[in-house]
Protein backbone atom coordinates (compact mmCIF):
# COMPACT_ATOMS: atom_id res chain seq x y z
CA UNK A 1 0.00 0.00 0.00
CA UNK A 2 1.54 3.52 -0.95
CA UNK A 3 1.17 6.24 1.95
CA UNK A 4 2.98 9.76 2.25
CA UNK A 5 3.73 11.63 5.27
CA UNK A 6 3.81 15.28 5.18
CA UNK A 7 6.26 17.17 7.29
CA UNK A 8 7.29 20.72 7.64
CA UNK A 9 11.14 21.64 6.79
CA UNK A 10 12.76 25.09 5.84
CA UNK A 11 12.46 24.85 2.53
CA UNK A 12 8.62 24.02 2.65
CA UNK A 13 6.51 21.22 3.71
CA UNK A 14 8.14 17.74 2.44
CA UNK A 15 5.57 14.39 1.01
CA UNK A 16 7.61 11.66 2.22
CA UNK A 17 6.24 8.28 -0.02
CA UNK A 18 6.74 4.96 1.30
CA UNK A 19 5.42 1.40 0.07
CA UNK A 20 5.04 0.44 3.72
CA UNK A 21 8.93 -0.76 3.59
CA UNK A 22 10.97 1.82 1.68
CA UNK A 23 11.37 5.48 1.71
CA UNK A 24 9.99 5.70 -2.58
CA UNK A 25 9.71 9.55 -2.60
CA UNK A 26 10.64 13.06 -1.06
CA UNK A 27 8.92 15.47 -3.05
CA UNK A 28 8.15 19.45 -2.74
CA UNK A 29 4.86 21.00 -2.35
CA UNK A 30 5.52 22.44 -6.41
CA UNK A 31 7.63 19.43 -7.40
CA UNK A 32 7.87 18.87 -11.32
CA UNK A 33 7.63 15.51 -11.76
CA UNK A 34 5.84 14.21 -8.31
CA UNK A 35 3.20 11.41 -8.94
CA UNK A 36 -0.26 12.24 -9.33
CA UNK A 37 -0.49 10.08 -6.76
CA UNK A 38 1.90 9.61 -3.70
CA UNK A 39 -0.89 7.32 -1.66
CA UNK A 40 -3.12 7.49 1.04
CA UNK A 41 -1.94 10.47 3.77
CA UNK A 42 -1.07 9.17 6.96
CA UNK A 43 -0.51 10.56 10.37
CA UNK A 44 2.87 10.73 12.10
CA UNK A 45 1.56 8.45 14.71
CA UNK A 46 0.54 5.75 12.61
CA UNK A 47 3.36 6.27 10.05
CA UNK A 48 5.22 3.10 9.14
CA UNK A 49 9.01 3.06 10.83
CA UNK A 50 10.63 3.93 7.40
CA UNK A 51 8.45 7.16 7.21
CA UNK A 52 9.28 8.20 10.45
CA UNK A 53 13.08 7.74 10.27
CA UNK A 54 12.59 9.76 7.15
CA UNK A 55 11.22 12.32 9.33
CA UNK A 56 13.62 12.17 12.21
CA UNK A 57 16.78 12.08 9.46
CA UNK A 58 15.64 15.01 7.41
CA UNK A 59 15.01 16.94 10.90
CA UNK A 60 18.27 16.21 11.46
CA UNK A 61 19.79 17.19 8.28
CA UNK A 62 18.19 20.76 8.06
CA UNK A 63 19.67 21.18 11.66
CA UNK A 64 22.82 20.49 10.51
CA UNK A 65 23.78 17.45 12.22
CA UNK A 66 23.34 14.67 9.47
CA UNK A 67 25.36 14.51 6.39
CA UNK A 68 23.67 11.26 5.09
CA UNK A 69 20.83 9.09 4.95
CA UNK A 70 20.51 5.50 6.22
CA UNK A 71 17.27 4.45 4.79
CA UNK A 72 15.66 1.74 2.94
CA UNK A 73 15.35 3.18 -0.56
CA UNK A 74 13.25 2.21 -3.88
CA UNK A 75 12.61 4.51 -6.37
CA UNK A 76 11.37 3.69 -9.33
CA UNK A 77 13.35 4.54 -13.07
CA UNK A 78 15.40 3.13 -15.76
CA UNK A 79 18.66 1.53 -15.49
CA UNK A 80 19.94 4.93 -16.57
CA UNK A 81 18.53 6.56 -13.67
CA UNK A 82 19.29 4.42 -11.52
CA UNK A 83 22.62 4.45 -12.04
CA UNK A 84 22.50 8.05 -12.07
CA UNK A 85 20.76 8.14 -8.64
CA UNK A 86 23.37 5.88 -7.53
CA UNK A 87 25.96 8.16 -8.35
CA UNK A 88 24.44 11.01 -6.85
CA UNK A 89 24.84 9.12 -3.40
CA UNK A 90 28.76 9.52 -4.06
CA UNK A 91 28.95 13.15 -3.83
CA UNK A 92 30.02 14.40 -0.32
CA UNK A 93 27.73 16.50 1.57
CA UNK A 94 28.50 20.42 1.04
CA UNK A 95 30.32 19.72 -2.48
CA UNK A 96 29.20 20.21 -5.92
CA UNK A 97 29.43 18.86 -9.25
CA UNK A 98 28.50 19.72 -11.96
CA UNK A 99 26.45 17.48 -15.24
CA UNK A 100 29.32 16.95 -16.64
CA UNK A 101 31.07 15.56 -13.90
CA UNK A 102 28.58 13.39 -13.09
CA UNK A 103 28.44 12.41 -16.79
CA UNK A 104 32.18 11.49 -16.62
CA UNK A 105 32.03 9.69 -13.13
CA UNK A 106 29.65 7.03 -15.02
CA UNK A 107 31.84 6.31 -17.31
CA UNK A 108 29.48 8.50 -20.40
CA UNK A 109 31.70 11.46 -20.71
CA UNK A 110 29.16 12.55 -23.48
CA UNK A 111 25.97 12.22 -21.30
CA UNK A 112 25.66 15.43 -19.54
CA UNK A 113 22.20 16.24 -20.84
CA UNK A 114 20.82 12.29 -20.25
CA UNK A 115 22.48 13.24 -16.99
CA UNK A 116 20.44 16.05 -16.35
CA UNK A 117 17.58 14.70 -17.22
CA UNK A 118 18.10 11.67 -14.71
CA UNK A 119 19.22 13.85 -12.57
CA UNK A 120 15.70 16.27 -12.72
CA UNK A 121 13.70 12.85 -12.13
CA UNK A 122 14.99 11.69 -9.33
CA UNK A 123 11.85 10.89 -6.64
CA UNK A 124 14.12 11.28 -3.71
CA UNK A 125 14.98 15.24 -3.12
CA UNK A 126 17.50 15.69 -0.33
CA UNK A 127 18.37 11.91 0.35
CA UNK A 128 19.50 11.30 -3.29
CA UNK A 129 21.71 14.82 -3.42
CA UNK A 130 19.87 15.78 -7.22
CA UNK A 131 20.57 19.34 -5.28
CA UNK A 132 24.79 19.03 -5.05
CA UNK A 133 24.57 18.99 -9.30
CA UNK A 134 25.00 22.49 -10.76
CA UNK A 135 26.14 24.08 -14.13
CA UNK A 136 29.48 23.48 -15.45
CA UNK A 137 30.60 27.14 -14.62
CA UNK A 138 28.71 26.39 -11.16
CA UNK A 139 26.07 28.15 -12.06
CA UNK A 140 22.57 26.92 -10.00
CA UNK A 141 20.38 25.29 -12.79
CA UNK A 142 17.71 22.63 -12.37
CA UNK A 143 15.97 21.69 -9.75
CA UNK A 144 12.55 19.70 -9.63
CA UNK A 145 11.69 21.72 -6.40
CA UNK A 146 12.98 25.11 -7.87
CA UNK A 147 16.26 26.91 -7.96
CA UNK A 148 15.60 29.16 -4.92
CA UNK A 149 15.22 25.90 -3.10
CA UNK A 150 18.67 24.24 -4.56
CA UNK A 151 20.31 27.57 -3.58
CA UNK A 152 18.72 27.02 0.45
CA UNK A 153 20.32 23.45 0.45
CA UNK A 154 23.82 24.02 -0.77
CA UNK A 155 24.08 27.16 1.51
CA UNK A 156 22.45 25.04 4.07
CA UNK A 157 25.24 22.22 3.76
CA UNK A 158 27.81 24.43 3.09
CA UNK A 159 27.62 26.39 5.99
CA UNK A 160 27.17 22.93 8.02
CA UNK A 161 30.34 22.00 6.58
CA UNK A 162 32.47 24.61 7.48
CA UNK A 163 33.76 24.94 10.87
CA UNK A 164 33.97 27.88 13.01
CA UNK A 165 36.79 29.45 13.08
CA UNK A 166 36.91 29.97 16.53
CA UNK A 167 34.56 27.47 17.92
Amino acid sequence: MTMHLTIDSPVGPLRLRSDGDHLTGVFFAEHRHAPDDLGDPVPAEQAPEVLRAAAQQLGEYFEGSRTGFDLPLAAAGTDFQQRVWAQLRTIPYGETWSYGELARALGQPGASRAVGLANGRNPLSIVVPCHRVVGSDGSIIGYGGGVERKQTLLELERSAATPALFA
